[in-house]
């Protein structure tokens, strides 16, 4: 990603910022595409969204017209059967076991064309009962153990002309032949006592009781009961398998979130398109502990307090999700008289067409944005491709790196004209980089202590060398030679010196000057320094067998080594400056690389030096030296060598070396 650059404008100026022109053409092009696309998708979102809701309220309106014609048909085609018993057969005038013949008739023919009736049955005043289930229920067969053939079950309990009560089963086929009949203990069950016989008994319109769970199939159920038109004390009842209801609002939903769900006058649900949650309820409400205020379900809750009017639409905002409610009374029926079925549909899932296609459209767009931008990047890399070359150029130019040199082809005459102006001064740079250490001009510019004449006083460790006879070698070598052999020699102490962290700051003749901790910072600038010369004899050792085999004399080199405060900077004139250091450090640093002519040794080194790393390098003491040009004694230490190699044991340096 390209950065902004803020570039300096004259004095008095406010900076101005500047990108590519590649991300300028990119932007601009990218800025324009967003907009006009951005635009038409809004549109479309918006008008997409709208039709979406408006067909969701639609739809939703359909599911609750659906659902309260199905709840009336349940309903009338029940209230019907059991009104048309109440009403005309007069075979249940008689308590049993009186004309049982026609009532068992009647009742197989009942559950016969009402397959949604769980059983129906008549109770009377004297504690009689008489009621026919339907045994394609397989929770009604498994209970009574019904025989393979039989269809409909008849269980009837009576008092008997003995005074005992009775309780027999008739089990009969699908023709309605009895196939076997058995007796069965009493129970003490007395149908006066039940919610559906008292809430009809001596009534003249019919009841209905639930929704509650049926003890035999735990299914869903409600019943439907009324008083006997000849005789008020005789109550007919249904049970009805309100289980198709549940599944049909569960299978029918809007979405996968829509919920939907019965209530009553009272705000209690009684049915929900949650099988499990309808279970809760169903429970709960059997046990009493139904409490309107504190419902069960969050979500019902939320939609309870956002309920709309009849036939109305309200939006609430549940759970951080935005519902569409829809309300509806049941009207006219006698199952769930005054109750009002609910349904309620996140926005999110009913809009969720939309919102694809506004994904699928940002996606086409973004897909637009991306193309116009490679395509308006391809164009300004056209543009732009032969100036971001002599930007390289400059840049290694800038790192003076002079390893490829700039050749950039353009029909741009004044793109072509820079290139040829950049050639020429990166010729000239590379031929006046060849006589400054280019390291140091990199260093210097990084510490920003090249910014003009001026110098400061700091700590530095510095070090010079000198080839030992080099006079008598030049008198018999041509100057060609000495110069080669030179050139060699202080290739092997640039690389080693830049290694270690030092920098050379002058060749003189065959010495050379190098200093550590300037112009960059170095903590351990004396032990590395006293390593660079410990290593530069290592590599001389090489350099020297090799100038053996080729029949040339060998260097012997000195190094001084000293530790202190020298004023380093750039000095000279205005048109001509050198960094360098100046001072007795120095100056000290050139007397020791001589004593080492009075010593026999190779690396003198200062106590300042020896202070700063006798942890990690190994020194011998030669005591007190006077050093010309100071009043003051010197002590004088040998670098013998590094603590890793000379704390070892004999055996062990050599199996190192």
């Amino acid at each position: 990603m390209s950065e902004i650059t803020v570039t300096p404008a004259a004095k008095g100026q406010p900076s101005v910022w500047t990108r590519p022109l590649r991300s300028l053409l990119g932007l601009a092009m990218a800025a324009l595409l967003i907009a006009v696309s951005g635009t038409l998708i809004g549109f479309g979102y918006v008008r997409a969204r709208d039709a979406a809701l408006i067909n969701a309220e639609a739809d939703m309106r359909a599911f609750s017209d659906r659902l309260v014609d199905r709840l009336g048909i349940l309903s009338g085609r029940t209230t019907a059967l059991v009104g048309f018993t109440a009403s005309i057969a007069n075979s249940f005038l008689v308590s049993p076991p009186e004309r049982m013949g026609d009532k068992i008739a009647l009742l197989r023919e009942i559950i016969a064309q009402s397959p949604n009736l769980d059983g129906i049955y008549a109770g009377y005043p004297d504690g009689a009962f008489i009621q026919a289930v339907d045994l394609r229920a397989q929770a009604w067969r498994k209970a009574l153990d019904a025989p393979q053939a039989a269809t409909v079950a008849v269980r009837s309990m009576q008092t008997e002309q003995t005074g005992e009560r009775s309780n027999r089963l008739i089990f009969l086929d699908k023709d309605g032949t009895q196939i076997l009949e058995r007796r069965l203990l009493s129970t003490g069950f007395d149908p006066r006592k039940r919610p559906w016989y008292q809430a009809a008994v001596n009534g003249r319109m019919p009841a209905a009781i639930g929704p509650y769970t049926m003890v035999t199939t735990g299914a869903l159920g409600m019943s439907i009961s009324q008083a006997h038109r000849g005789n008020g004390g005789i109550v007919i009842g249904a049970d009805i398998d309100v289980g198709t209801i549940t599944e049909f609002m569960a299978r029918e939903r809007l979405t996968a979130g829509t919920v939907a769900f019965v209530m009553d006058a009272a705000g209690k649900p009684i049915m929900h398109s949650d099988r499990g949650l309808m279970a809760r309820l169903t429970a709960l409400a059997e046990k009493g502990e139904l409490d309107v205020s504190r419902p069960v379900d969050p979500l019902l809750v939320g939609i309870k307090a956002n309920l709309p009017s009849d036939n109305g639409v309200s939006f609430a905002d549940i759970d951080g999700r935005t519902y569409i409610v829809m309300a509806t009374s049941v009207k006219s029926i006698v199952l769930l008289a005054g109750h009002r079925t609910v349904v309620a549909a996140p926005l999110d899932e009913l809009t969720a067409t939309a919102n694809r296609n506004l994904y699928q459209g940002l996606a086409i767009a973004g897909a637009i944005v991306i193309l116009g931008l490679l395509t308006a990047l391809f164009m300004a890399r056209l543009i732009t491709q032969s100036l971001g070359q002599l930007t390289a150029s400059a840049n290694r130019l800038q790192d003076l790196n002079f390893s490829a040199p700039s050749d950039v082809v353009s029909h741009v005459t004044e793109i072509s004209t820079l290139d040829r102006a950049m050639s020429r001064a990166r010729d000239a740079i590379f031929t006046f980089a060849l006589y400054v250490p280019k390291e140091l001009v990199r260093k210097g510019i990084e510490s920003g202590q090249f910014a003009g004449r001026g110098a400061r006083r700091q700590e530095v460790t510095a070090w010079f060398t000198d080839i030992y006879d080099f006079t008598t070698l030049s008198e018999q070598r041509t100057p060609e030679e000495v110069v080669a052999l030179l050139s060699d020699y202080f290739d092997i102490f640039n690389e080693t010196v830049s290694a270690h962290g030092g920098e050379i700051i002058q060749f003189l003749g065959d010495s050379v000057f190098a200093m550590w901790n300037a112009p960059v910072a170095n903590e351990h600038h004396a032990e590395n320094a006293c390593r660079c010369a410990l290593a530069m004899e290592r590599k001389l050792k090489v350099f020297n067998a090799s100038l053996k085999a080729q029949g040339l004399p060998e260097l012997r080199t000195r190094f001084g080594i000293h530790t202190g405060a020298a004023v380093v900077g750039s000095v000279g004139a205005k048109e001509r400056l050198q960094y360098t250091g100046m001072g007795d450090t120095v100056n000290v640093a050139s007397r020791l690389e001589g004593m080492n002519k009075v010593y026999g040794t190779a690396i003198l080194a200062s106590s300042a030096v020896v202070a700063l790393c006798s942890d990690a390098i190994a020194f011998r003491p030669l005591g007190e030296a006077q050093v010309k040009g100071r009043a003051t004694a010197l002590q004088l230490f040998e670098v013998v060598g590094e603590k890793e190699y000379t704390d070892l044991p004999q055996a062990q340096v050599v199996a190192q070396n």
